[in-house]
């Protein structure tokens, strides 16, 4: 699997300052929070950036352990056809892994305070990941969702397996099948339900050195009754570049488009609508 990737970005509006939401009434020390935390990320990615570019510090350390990690900016959070904010958000992540294990860390956070949606999230994700052979690997993993601002959560299993091509005719189209169980008790906070998640994505070289490359994604899922009272599904696709800035770390724009459909964009039960979104993505490894 390949989690959620991105780019740290300042927001100047006409006639106000870009910290001038920070100390909006009511929100003030929790946005001041959450500025710190984004610029404490943001030191760190350049700082391990800048020792992965020097000569990869865990191969200087002789660890077998992988660790890469993102800060992404996104225009909306779009999560499964539900537009969970309105507003920009910021989200950094990191991902430990050794013997097929991940640990990963990822977070969203409002970039602004221009809606009545609360959207910050921390996300706890443990996955497990085998490959059959060069074509097959399955995975299975628990995420733990954590909604600091509303103190509510939710715990989900999911299990997966993933084509690194398409069989027989030898595409170079990545291809997963994902079903997770929302195993959270709705007074939580919890969705209490299925999804189905089909992904695909291809990669088109344009520039061999440095390798830069034009990136296509198409996504259908089916969702059970998680946050639903029926039965849903939402498609997307995402069109983008990702363009290496040194050996670890590189920056991917992109543009997406996301729609529901079924009970999802029914205005009595999901009331969801198609979004077109932007997104720039820095994500590092070592």
């Amino acid at each position: 699997f390949q989690w959620r990737n991105v780019f740290v970005f300042v927001q100047v509006s006409a006639g106000k300052p870009p910290y001038f939401n920070l100390f909006k009434e009511g929100g003030g020390m929790f946005k001041m929070k959450k500025l710190l935390l984004v610029l404490t990320v943001a030191f760190v990615v350049s700082m391990v950036g800048q020792s992965a570019h020097a000569e990869g510090l865990l191969d200087k350390l002789n660890l077998d352990i992988e660790v890469s990690g993102s800060i992404d900016y996104y225009s909306n959070y779009i999560w499964r056809g539900f537009t969970l904010d309105k507003d920009a958000v910021i989200q950094p992540g990191i991902n430990i892994s050794a013997a097929g294990f991940t640990y990963s860390f990822w977070a969203s956070f409002d970039a602004e305070s221009d809606d009545e949606l609360a959207s910050d999230e921390i996300d706890h994700i443990f996955d497990y990941t085998r490959e059959i052979n060069d074509l097959i690997s399955v995975s299975v993993g628990h995420t733990y969702y954590d909604f600091p601002e509303t103190a509510t959560y939710s715990r989900e299993l999911y299990v997966g397996v993933a084509l690194s091509r398409v069989p027989v005719l030898d595409w170079p189209i990545e291809t997963s099948l994902t079903f997770f169980h929302d195993y959270g008790k709705e007074a939580n906070g919890g969705g209490g339900g299925e999804y189905l998640s089909l992904d695909s994505s291809y990669s088109h070289v344009l520039f061999e050195d440095p390798e830069i490359t034009m990136d296509f994604a198409t996504h259908f899922g089916f969702n059970n009754e998680i946050f639903l009272t029926g039965e849903g599904f939402d498609t997307g696709v995402s069109f983008g570049f990702t363009i290496p800035l040194t050996d670890n770390l590189t920056i991917s724009p992109t543009v997406n488009y996301s729609a529901p459909h079924g009970d999802l964009e029914d205005p009595a039960d999901g009331a969801q609508e198609d979004r077109v979104y932007a997104g720039v993505s820095l994500a590092y490894s070592l």
